[in-house]
């Protein structure tokens, strides 16, 4: 059921990008595309109710419960970023807005783009730990949150990896490719 409500949540944000995207660039509503964009919180917030009364109800912890943490952490720390990243496109495909700015490939900026998105991973984390971590100490059963315990830890060593590779931008910087 949690699992289902998840799926349903990614897609219902996407649904409102596109919705809020389409009202603004291509039925010229603006206010309502700019509210439709403003919405895209308000599925985290029901993800969020959704776990609580899921878990709350007595159910064991899952890999899906842990998801559900994830994705607001990611929510929240990349939402924004990745709703700017559509919407500039949208503008360029459709309101002969300027062409995107790809991301650095190379150099001081391609390694400051890096550290910036492993700030943001560890935004998401923080976040996400909070939630599971609250969702831990609402069951108080080691027994039914053995799986929440499990997705942090595996999340802390992905983090030490981005980390490890994103910072090794700084040192070793990526070399512009000559052209041919």
């Amino acid at each position: 059921m949690i699992t289902a409500f998840i799926i349903g949540c990614e897609i219902g944000f996407w649904v409102f990008v596109l919705a809020g995207l389409m009202c603004r660039y291509i039925f010229r509503l603006q206010k309502l595309g700019k509210g439709l964009l403003y919405s895209t919180p308000l599925i985290d917030l029901a993800l969020v109710i959704a776990t609580v009364y899921d878990l709350r109800g007595g159910a064991e912890a899952t890999f899906a419960h842990s998801l559900a943490a994830v994705y607001i952490g990611v929510s929240i720390a990349f939402g924004h970023r990745m709703i700017s990243w559509a919407d500039e496109r949208f503008a360029h495909r459709f309101a002969n807005g300027p062409e995107p700015v790809g991301k650095p490939k190379s150099g001081k900026a391609h390694a400051r783009h890096e550290r910036i998105g492993w700030l943001r991973h560890l935004l998401a984390f923080v976040i996400g730990a909070a939630i599971l971590y609250g969702m831990i100490w609402m069951v108080d059963s080691e027994a039914r949150t053995e799986t929440l315990q499990e997705t942090l830890r595996l999340w802390l060593l992905v983090l030490g990896i981005d980390f490890a590779i994103s910072f090794s931008y700084t040192f070793w910087p990526r070399k512009e490719k000559a052209a041919s």
